[in-house]
């Protein structure tokens, strides 16, 4: 037999149309905020991945050739994408540019709880806003949005300003070793790295950096940082907005292209992979040939909000489901059609069975069932039974309608 492949998971009804709820909550949060929907291929030229994350990204990639001789690769993340088609497409679009996303990425990874080959992930990407209210606005929009899932987490706001400034001095390559142990908290590996350089007083640094939970505090850590009148104006406008957060001056994200504010969320009960969220302020497009413009995004891990919500998130809906004798066939399609024009989730007996085997099978999954037969044909009514009290009446069905929808309202 034929299994799936491994780190891919199948969905069955349940599974998706929890999926589909909260996929749904979140586009409806981003739409609020201005956020316009797009969606790029879900390959891309191999160069585009390599441009941003070096060449070391290779070995989590689908990687592939094309008939043409072109190497391409199942895209491992969206936002190269995004800047990708903003060149591409929308350089004259007026700024900024509010774009979400939602699609499925590709990694060759190890499989574990929350963390596949194949992954969702819902991002949103402003482009063309280089001011402190627009990185509070991505900010505020990731936390709503999270919120509105109703996953629990903990939300955590750094700078990068401030780790460059303690870097500056050091050779890029130690740079990115430096934010390789601080993504992973390997402090041990942190000392030994800046150890071998002969900058003991660096590292004391750091590990101050990374615990300080106050802004005043960084700054007194890294000394004179030109940009601190927006850093404070970024932070003046998250603490007006009410959201709840906390500082983590070591979150660690691409120091080629981050340039500033940074920021990820944790779920508190997913253990190690608890990371759900993660973002910053970042410069990609001049990488990709276009022009040095400021843009802004996150991306959720919808996968780990899923798991996070105990993957199933019950749905409450209202399903009726319509049986007929042979005679009342022909009006039991009409009124099955009325009920699913009023919004109803109805399902209509389409076995041969006796009346009593189509009622029994339809408790296994409604709330309602709609009985017609010969006497509701020539009436114009129908029978309406409530599958959980047991009660059942003979009304018009303008009437059941109403009754059904006024229980799915409760």
């Amino acid at each position: 037999m034929i299994q799936k492949p491994r780190g891919t998971r199948d969905f069955l009804p349940e599974d998706m149309e929890s999926r589909r709820n909260v996929e749904g909550t979140m586009r409806e949060v981003a739409r609020r905020w201005g956020y316009q929907e797009v969606c790029t291929p879900e390959f891309e030229d191999l160069d585009l991945f390599t441009m941003r994350s070096g060449d070391g990204i290779i070995e989590e990639m689908y990687i592939f050739e094309d008939k043409g001789g072109r190497k391409l690769a199942l895209r491992p993340e969206i936002t190269a994408s995004i800047i990708r088609m903003y060149i591409n497409e929308a350089k004259v679009t007026p700024k900024p540019i509010r774009w979400c996303y939602f699609a499925d990425c590709f990694r060759y990874e190890r499989p574990q709880k929350g963390r596949y080959r194949q992954f969702w992930q819902f991002g949103v990407e402003l482009i063309g806003a280089d001011t402190a209210l627009g990185d509070a606005e991505v900010v505020m929009l990731a936390d709503d949005m999270l919120n509105s899932t109703g996953v629990t987490y903990e939300l955590k706001i750094g700078h990068l300003t401030f780790m460059k400034k303690l870097l500056k001095d050091v050779e890029p390559k130690i740079q990115r070793k430096v934010m390789g142990h601080l993504d992973k908290k390997d402090f041990d590996g942190l000392k030994t790295t800046i150890e071998n350089i002969g900058n003991t007083d660096l590292y004391n640094s750091l590990i101050a950096l990374v615990n300080c939970q106050d802004l005043k505090e960084a700054f007194e850590i890294a000394g004179p940082i030109p940009e601190k009148d927006r850093i404070e104006q970024t932070i003046n406008l998250l603490n007006v907005s009410g959201i709840k957060y906390g500082f983590n001056f070591g979150i660690a994200r691409g120091l080629d292209y981050y340039t500033g504010l940074v920021f990820e969320s944790f779920a508190q009960n997913l253990g190690s992979e608890n990371q759900i969220l993660g973002g910053g302020a970042y410069r990609l497009a001049h990488l990709f040939g276009g022009d040095d413009i400021a843009s802004c995004g996150f991306a959720i891990g919808f996968d780990r909000v899923m798991v996070s919500l105990g993957e199933i998130k019950r749905i409450k809906e209202t399903v009726v489901g319509v049986v007929s004798t042979n005679e009342g066939r022909q009006r039991a399609i009409e009124v099955a059609r009325e009920f699913r024009n009023a919004g109803i989730r109805t399902e209509m007996n389409i076995m041969d069975r006796g009346i009593g085997a189509q009622i029994s099978h339809a408790s296994k999954s409604a709330d309602y069932v709609v009985v017609i037969g010969q006497r509701e044909v020539e009436s114009g009514n129908v029978t309406l039974k409530n599958l959980h009290t047991g009660k059942q009446k003979t009304v018009d069905l303008p009437e059941a309608i109403a009754e059904v929808g006024a229980y799915g309202a409760r």
